[in-house]
């Protein structure tokens, strides 16, 4: 008998494809950046293109966060389970440090 299992639901399920897209859009950013440090341009214009790439990829961190809060950390809590909870509150604990270490 073959043992089906069923995939994860995250926060970010239901946006995934949206979060994709803005991925990409922050490829193309940074492939931009090597572009133009190969064709030697201003430094402040790199500065100011690095900065947008991680407003960016902040802006793509607080929304995954936030849905992780609202989804992953809210189900562990509603679920009456003290232990799941006890660790999604210690996961989002240590994300919002790592994310916070960032800035």
């Amino acid at each position: 008998m073959t043992e089906i299992t069923e995939k994860p639901v995250y926060g970010y399920t239901a946006d995934k494809e949206a979060l994709v897209k803005r991925l990409h859009r922050i490829e193309g950013q940074v492939r931009g950046i090597e572009k133009m440090v190969v064709d030697d341009r201003y430094c402040i214009e790199i500065l100011t293109q690095v900065g947008a790439v991680t407003t960016a990829l902040e802006s793509l961190g607080f929304q995954i966060l936030d849905q992780h809060v609202n989804h992953c950390v809210t189900g562990a809590l509603a679920s009456g389970d003290e232990d799941a909870a006890r660790e999604k509150t210690a996961e989002l604990l240590e994300a919002v440090h790592r994310f916070a270490k960032t800035k």
